[in-house]
């Protein structure tokens, strides 16, 4: 099956390369874990992606373009899903940092505003965030 059957309206090929990165930052470490498996199964049924599509994606050689949505809510809801699909472990290596900050820059944001998005998204999702954040957030 060529790239072009899998893709068929732009919504979904947007949420099929959304799903791709996911899938890529997931086995950035070389192995995806069963928490990791857990989330893209998952994430595969929320974005409709198919069982083929899915074995597709997971083939080691498949590189998809990133898709970035043209509203800001919808570009900063996948960077929140790879957030989760990272942290399923309960850890964030060199090799996913690399890959997040890559994605987030292709998803449209600057080099700056990326860098400052991934800091303060590891915070929130590590726990490490102080009382001004935390009572922002629950506002």
């Amino acid at each position: 099956m060529s790239f072009k059957d899998l893709y068929g309206n732009s919504e979904h090929k947007s949420n099929l390369a959304h799903f791709a990165a996911m899938a890529t930052l997931a086995a950035s470490d070389g192995v995806i874990s069963d928490q990791e498996k857990t989330l893209l199964d998952r994430f595969a049924n929320k974005l409709n992606i198919s069982e083929e599509e899915y074995k597709e994606v997971m083939k080691p050689a498949n590189k998809y373009p990133i898709e970035p949505p043209v509203n800001s809510e919808k570009r900063l809801e996948r960077l929140y899903d790879l957030f989760r699909i990272i942290f399923s472990d309960h850890f964030i290596d060199d090799e996913e940092m690399v890959l997040l900050k890559k994605y987030a820059i292709g998803l449209g944001y600057s080099s700056e505003k990326a860098n400052k998005l991934i800091e303060r998204s590891i915070a929130i999702f590590s726990g490490r965030i102080d009382f001004e954040d935390y009572q922002s957030l629950l506002k």
